[in-house]
């Protein structure tokens, strides 16, 4: 069974994508880059190298150096499906960084972003 697609997009092209949902609505960088380091654990040079580096979205997150004990945490809908119902893995981290990001869109403040 082939991967899903997102899995295989370059990190870079989807971090381009929240920088201009986050930007839309008067939100930062510097907001978008301190969510994705949450969740992930990189600090911002090794954030910086994954989006020169052009690694895949999979890749990117079997990179990360820890994934944020709170993470189980993130629940609600991402494109119509629960986050929390999630099986897969890979596709649940995914999803809660979409998650995060949709949740500093819509105006949240970051304090209730970062759980």
């Amino acid at each position: 069974m082939p991967k899903p697609r997102i899995f295989t997009t370059e990190f870079s092209k989807i971090y381009a994508l929240y920088l201009q949902k986050a930007e839309r609505k008067n939100r930062t960088k510097g907001e978008v880059d301190q969510i994705i380091r949450w969740l992930t654990g990189y600090d911002q040079a090794g954030l910086g190298r994954q989006i020169e580096q052009r690694n895949t979205f999979e890749t990117f997150l079997a990179q990360a150096p820890a994934i944020h004990p709170n993470a189980s945490l993130i629940k609600g809908v991402v494109c119509g499906i629960r986050v929390e119902e999630i099986e897969d893995p890979l596709m649940k981290q995914i999803r809660y960084l979409d998650k995060l990001i949709d949740e500093l869109a819509q105006g949240k403040t970051m304090e209730k972003i970062l759980r």
